[in-house]
């Protein structure tokens, strides 16, 4: 048993020739925030991975709930979107006798397109993540950063069902994978990367204001025909090489070229500029939407 004996306990009484009780100490706690790298507590989020792992479950049972077609559409998209292609620039422009190679036209499209999906598709669902998950958000406290990163994994599943699709047709053409598939890994954790990092941007603009969740679709749109999958990388003249790096999706597509189709490798001046300007943008995100974060529900 402790000791209750007046002793135990500090003495507060007055003094002799003092009217005024002494006061215990006063201590004065400083609370500031994290600045920089410091303001991203990645223990945190992987304290919550099986949050996150629960959301990006519940986004894909989401996406395809009361669906006739269900993961087909996975397929549909982009197999619609190169025949398309095939008539309008690959027969009517010409474009196809600009392909190294001799690789057909149908395939060269197609095997492009499944990278740019999987950006477009990771991009889109992660730019709207906040606002589609307000409810949650308002309710209860748990990481924000975990709701874009959910989006950008349930985007993989789709990405999984068209390239089983683009291996068949490998198949069909007679084209061997070479040894540089192995590569194939690092330009899909490029494209997610990619995505997120412009999703991070959007989601937190988005919540605070609604005109960029407008903006999403037509960014996209802009994004494809800048992007090198409906014709060749070749046509681009070389002055126009290093700002044409800026996007970083042109080191994807290429690479996703050069891993399956044994097309010309990607200039590695291009892959470091488009590496510099996705590690850019995702950190600078990641760092706003950390400093949103506080005010967040507010906003949504």
């Amino acid at each position: 048993m402790p000791d209750s004996s007046p002793e135990s306990f500090p003495d507060f009484s007055p003094r002799s020739g003092s009217t005024t009780p002494v006061a215990p100490p006063t201590i004065l706690i400083h609370l500031r925030p994290r600045h920089g790298l410091a303001r991203i507590d990645f223990g945190e989020l992987w304290h919550y991975r099986d949050l996150l792992w629960f959301l990006a479950v519940r986004d894909i049972k989401v996406r395809y709930k009361q669906t006739a077609l269900g993961a087909t559409w996975a397929v549909l998209q982009p197999f619609a979107t190169m025949v398309v292609f095939s008539v309008f620039f690959g027969h009517l422009a010409g474009m196809s006798s600009q392909i190294e190679s001799g690789i057909p036209y149908p395939i060269y499209t197609f095997c492009a397109l499944l990278p740019w999906q999987l950006f477009a598709q990771a991009m889109g669902a992660s730019s709207a993540s906040l606002v589609d998950s307000q409810n949650l958000i308002a309710k209860v406290y748990f990481p924000r950063l975990l709701i874009p990163f959910a989006a950008v994994i349930g985007s993989l599943v789709d990405f999984a069902v068209a390239f089983a699709i683009l291996l068949a047709m490998m198949i069909i053409y007679g084209i061997p994978p070479g040894g540089a598939i192995l590569t194939l890994p690092l330009l899909v954790a490029f494209a997610v990367l990619t995505a997120l990092a412009v999703g991070l941007w959007l989601s937190a603009l988005s919540a605070m204001y609604r005109d960029f969740r407008y903006t999403t679709g037509f960014l996209i749109q802009i994004w494809l025909f800048i992007t090198p999958v409906a014709y060749p990388l070749s046509i681009v003249p070389d002055k126009w090489r290093l700002l044409y790096g800026l996007n970083p999706m042109v080191g994807v597509v290429e690479g996703f070229r050069w891993a399956l189709l044994g097309s010309s490798a990607p200039p590695v001046f291009l892959l470091v500029v488009s590496l510099t300007v996705v590690l850019t943008t995702l950190i600078s995100g990641m760092l706003y939407f950390r400093a949103m974060e506080r005010t967040m529900a507010d906003w949504v």
